[in-house]
């Protein structure tokens, strides 16, 4: 099982996955299999929705659709190579390819938490200085402030992996994981771990605080104006607006918060294996449905977009 390279390091990792039988792998495969086509499926149609649709050109919707961009990308680093080790039974995965899956997949997660802090800024400028909106969100603006979401997301994210890259790994090699995930990396790690941990642990704490910071404040503000609209009416529509938003933060943050916000050197990882589905998975299968229930203008812009 311990395949090592030239430098003595392991040259490929097992990844142990979701061990049953075969009919249970069978099942499995069609789940998951079923999962992917749906959330590739549901971002792709937001994408064209707001794309395809002019009165969807607003920086809500850019920032929505700039979203579902990494919603594709979040389950297709994982999920397809999860198919493949299911169907061929080949649960080897070469050092170098784990490496990349686990800077992509955590460079991801991280440039979520930053755009949704982004999108609740967004929801902030309509809600409590409407007049100004237009003035502040600008495209412009709107697009700096989605690509830097981008860029600082990597570069975090590349910064952790360096110091998991620079770690020994001389075995064992099995990953008790369906990817290559940090906790599960670094319990392989055959010298001290104690310096990567705490640069993880550090950058883990800064990515998810501060953005759940920015977007509790400015929830808190925003319910303080909503509060003060004269017609019930309009509570309603700005609550209907902000509440698909809070429910998407609040599945990605709770359980990205019980997998990367607490020391690595636990066991046994089953539990947290299972967690990981939440976020990795299901949260960007429902996503888009989240935002397109909650949001008439969008739900209308996909029907009319669908018929054509």
């Amino acid at each position: 099982m311990e395949l090592r390279n030239h430098t003595g390091n392991i040259s490929a990792f097992i990844l142990v996955g979701f061990p049953t039988s075969p009919e249970l792998q069978s099942v499995l495969f069609t789940v998951f299999l079923i999962l992917y086509i749906l959330t590739v499926a549901e971002n792709v149609v937001i994408i064209v929705t707001i794309t395809m649709n002019i009165t969807l050109h607003k920086p809500m919707y850019y920032l929505l659709c700039s979203l579902s961009v990494l919603e594709i990308w979040y389950v297709t680093v994982t999920i397809p190579n999860l198919l493949n080790n299911i169907i061929t039974q080949n649960k080897k995965v070469n050092f170098f390819a784990c490496m990349a899956q686990l800077y992509i997949f955590i460079s991801l997660a991280c440039t979520e938490c930053f755009l949704l802090a982004v999108m609740a800024f967004d929801r902030y400028v309509a809600i409590c200085i409407p007049l100004r909106y237009t003035v502040i969100m600008s495209n412009t603006f709107c697009f700096h402030l989605a690509v830097g979401s981008w860029v600082l997301g990597f570069a975090i994210a590349m910064l952790k992996v360096i110091f998991i890259f620079r770690l020994s790994y001389c075995g064992p090699n099995v990953i008790n994981h369906f990817f290559c995930d940090i906790s599960p990396v670094l319990n392989l790690a055959c010298t001290d771990v104690s310096l990567a941990e705490l640069v993880d642990f550090i950058l883990g704490m800064i990515v998810s605080l501060v953005p759940l910071a920015v977007i509790i404040f400015t929830y808190l503000c925003i319910i303080q104006s909503i509060l003060k609209i004269p017609n019930s009416l309009g509570q309603r529509k700005a609550f209907s607006t902000c509440t698909s938003h809070l429910m998407v933060v609040a599945i990605f943050f709770s359980t990205t918060f019980f997998i990367y916000t607490r020391p690595k050197k636990t066991s046994p990882f089953d539990r947290y294996k299972y967690v990981s589905i939440f976020y990795s998975i299901l949260t960007p299968l429902l996503n888009p449905i989240i935002y397109c229930l909650r949001n008439t203008e969008v739900k209308k812009c996909i029907i009319k977009t669908l018929r054509l």
